[in-house]
């Protein structure tokens, strides 16, 4: 008898191969993933001059990927346990790779914005069943090691973007400029999609929620009412019908809320689980996301823009001056999670939304203080220090979250939380025609546009700093110390992993 559940409980040798080739597979989707969110950032200069992009086209090129990612996240995690998590791994990696050649072909501004709508699609369809095929494939005991391997990944993949993206910018292969930062993705999208369909096993949910279609249409529709003024409105000189649009918006999230309640009570299966919001500590976190995600969409790109742009230094040492930045992240994370959160809960996330406002005031300063003639170097201290500050925000904020709702929903709340992060970031990258284009003039002489700029990235920095403000209030509404996820913590959630391990549907 026991030699037979011994049998039974140690996989066969091939298995053991098999599930190992998976995991490495599925791993390499998710950092090819996370490496093209940032290594675009760092090339929009050189796409801007290459290509005639207006500020607008600039914003859409990472806009609208974070735009389609979120509204198609819930909707690919519920396609993966309907129809197979293989299936749609496969589809979403295949369609990935063909969006990523149309960005890297494109022929003029328009084709690579609507290219990077569509990665941003076929992205919501790979990324919710990179996690799925893992609970799918893995047992419960060895998930603690592989979820380890992934925040690895999401480290390695923060750290190296910038500055892949700065180096295939930089060394122009064969006369393309900035295109290799999007071709790069074919032989590893290609490898993957021929070695996934054989190594991972198929797997789907036993009893899938229905696609609630008409909740995905009123989310994208809203947010694109909401985001398509914001973004275009000063270069059309804010005409009346972008405040008519951006209203209506509000109109139709109170249709989405209606909708989406009679659908829960119809049949049980909402795009949106409102009944979460009753939970206090679900509904600020949710808050605590969104508004994280508009203070690093406004961010990044106005970093970029100003360094690049404002400052006139080439993608490289732009791409080399964020590496302290990104080890600060990681380190800070690493030790939020295992050391300080166990010990001072709640405080710690708080102490991080501080801490990232402080660097933001120091990089103001600086900014404002050396001007022109600033140095990589001296960037360094406000860098460490915003970076420490968000490592201990988000290791510790989903499980902070996640850790007062039924783990009935745990599935949902994920997805939410994944979905509301990259909707803020959408946001944030509408605001930034506001908050940094909207403080300078459109037609500047060559010698005053450098000025300009850094004017405008310390404004734009004065809105991160209230946002990081906000979020330090918001975080009181969070429980003082997240529960333990003991017996549930492959339902709620893992400490220490970040939000791309919280894809949605990952626990049918």
């Amino acid at each position: 008898m026991t030699s037979s559940s011994s049998t039974l409980a140690s996989p066969r040798p091939e298995a053991d191969r098999r599930r190992w080739f998976a995991l490495a597979i599925v791993m390499t989707a998710a950092f090819m993933d996370l490496v093209d969110v940032t290594i675009v950032n760092v090339a929009i200069p050189s796409i801007q001059r290459d290509e005639g992009a207006s500020f607008s086209h600039i914003q859409w090129i990472t806009a609208g990927y974070a735009l389609a990612f979120a509204a198609g996240l819930i909707t690919g995690g519920r396609l993966g346990d309907i129809y197979g998590r293989k299936r749609l791994f496969l589809i979403g990696i295949g369609g990935f790779t063909l969006a990523s050649a149309l960005c890297g072909f494109a022929v003029n501004p328009d084709m690579l914005v609507a290219s990077r709508i569509l990665q941003g699609a076929m992205a919501a369809l790979m990324v919710p069943q990179v996690l799925s095929i893992v609970h799918a494939t893995f047992p419960a005991h060895e998930r603690g090691k592989v979820f380890g391997m992934f925040g690895a990944i999401v480290g390695l993949g923060a750290v190296s973007g910038p500055i892949l993206g700065a180096l295939l910018t930089e060394w122009n292969l064969f006369g393309l400029e900035w295109r290799p930062i999007f071709l790069i993705n074919l032989p590893v999208g290609i490898a993957g999609l021929i070695l996934g369909r054989k190594f991972i096993t198929e797997s789907k949910a036993p009893h899938a929620l229905k696609l609630d279609l008409v909740g995905v249409v009123l989310v994208t529709l809203g947010l694109l009412m909401l985001l398509y003024p914001l973004t275009r409105g000063r270069e059309l000189g804010w005409p009346t019908w972008g405040y008519v649009v951006m209203a209506g918006a509000l109109v139709v999230f109170a249709a989405l809320v209606a909708y989406e309640k009679r659908k829960a009570a119809r049949d049980g299966s909402p795009l949106v689980e409102l009944s979460l919001f009753k939970v206090k500590s679900f509904a600020a976190g949710i808050a605590v996301q969104t508004v994280f995600g508009v203070g690093l969409g406004i961010f990044f790109l106005v970093w970029t823009l100003y360094m690049q742009v404002g400052l006139g230094w080439t993608a490289l040492r732009a791409g080399l001056t964020g590496v302290p930045f990104s080890i600060a992240v990681s380190v800070a994370a690493g030790m939020s999670v295992q050391k300080l959160v166990p010990r001072f809960g709640r405080k710690v996330l708080q102490a991080g939304a501080l801490i990232m406002a402080a660097g933001v005031l120091i990089y103001i300063w600086e900014a404002e203080r050396y001007g022109m003639s600033i140095a990589s170097w001296q960037m360094a201290l406000p860098l460490v220090v915003m970076g420490a500050g968000m490592g201990l925000i988000v290791a510790p904020l989903t499980d902070a979250i996640l850790s007062e709702v039924p783990r009935e929903h745990s599935g949902s709340a994920s997805g939410l939380i994944n979905t509301v992060q990259q909707m803020g970031n959408a946001l944030g990258l509408g605001l930034v025609s506001v908050v940094f284009f909207g403080s300078m003039s459109d037609h500047l002489p060559g010698p005053e546009v450098g000025p300009a700029f850094v004017d405008a990235f310390q404004n734009a920095l004065i809105w991160v700093a209230v946002v990081m403000t906000a979020i330090f209030l918001l975080m009181f509404a969070l429980p003082k110390r997240p529960a333990q996820h003991v017996e549930g913590a492959e339902t709620a959630g893992t400490p220490g992993i970040t939000p791309l391990d919280k894809a949605p549907e990952l626990v049918g």
